[in-house]
């Protein structure tokens, strides 16, 4: 329960520099906080579908088609929570981008369960393999 509260307060205050840096506009807190929740359960349960669904337009734009797919789950966010507005999709495109990169370096301050620091979206368990070299 600790790391997703974790990178719940991370989306928040990225969604909160995001507002402050772009046309976006939260009426209270609680549309902020609310918007960060939302947005995280779209990009766990929706966004990995739009990524599979869009994967050809991402391998020809170079991958730059994740910025698009990342401002629309910004807009969809908006456009359900009451007291959040994302504006226009270059609004939501720039802010979507401005949360990306917050909440990265948020999330790099906080240590693992092995007590290493390591960026929260990237845990998972390092197997040793035993075997020779072959040369």
């Amino acid at each position: 329960m600790k790391p997703f509260l974790i990178r719940w307060l991370c989306t928040s205050i990225a969604v909160a520099v995001a507002v402050k840096l772009t046309p976006m506009e939260a009426e209270n807190l609680t549309a902020l906080i609310c918007t960060a929740l939302l947005l995280g359960i779209i990009n766990a349960f929706i966004r990995p579908v739009l990524l599979l669904l869009s994967l050809p337009f991402i391998v020809v734009t170079l991958g730059f088609f994740i910025l698009v797919i990342n401002a629309l789950m910004l807009q969809l966010a908006a456009g359900i929570v009451p007291g959040f507005h994302a504006g226009g999709f270059w609004s939501a495109f720039f802010g979507a981008l401005i949360v990306s990169v917050v909440n990265w370096v948020l999330s790099a301050f906080f240590k693992d369960s092995q007590g290493k620091y390591q960026i929260l979206t990237h845990h998972g368990q390092i197997k040793q393999v035993q075997g020779k070299v072959i040369e």
